[in-house]
């Protein structure tokens, strides 16, 4: 009976299949790279915990503009360059880059690393500036 419904109704099943992985999607990605906070939740962890932010985006990109006070380490010398953030492994880190993806695969680095309280910012470079938060150049 299943079977017939599905034969029947071949487009309808098609279309449910495609928005439910859809919806499953975003959260699926998100996962791999540990947890994310908001621009919100980044403000408050840099004013209350001494949060480490972390540009983890290319020379030329940082150059162009940046979070205050953010460190620069690109996602390809992260994983030989943790050793300079030992000191702040009791604090948060907050990684970015452009959109939060690249920042993503840093998170997993520095978790891999030891450092738990290492956290993605959600939306990245482009969420802090639509945010209206403090940028230098």
């Amino acid at each position: 009976m299943f079977i017939e419904f599905v034969r029947d109704n071949l487009l309808l099943f098609a279309v449910a299949i495609i928005s439910g992985a859809m919806l499953l999607w975003p959260m699926l990605r998100r996962g791999g790279g540990g947890p994310s906070v908001t621009t919100l939740q980044a403000t408050q962890m840099i004013n209350r915990q001494d949060a480490v932010v972390i540009d983890v985006r290319e020379d030329a990109e940082y150059r162009k503009g940046h979070i205050i006070g953010a460190r620069h380490i690109s996602v390809s010398q992260l994983d030989s360059r943790t050793g300079e953030l030992q000191k702040h492994k009791s604090k948060p880190l907050i990684a970015y880059c452009d959109n939060g993806s690249r920042a993503a695969g840093a998170v997993s680095v520095l978790r891999k690393h030891g450092f738990e309280n290492a956290f993605n910012l959600s939306g990245g470079y482009a969420a802090w500036q639509q945010a209206g938060l403090p940028v230098e150049k």
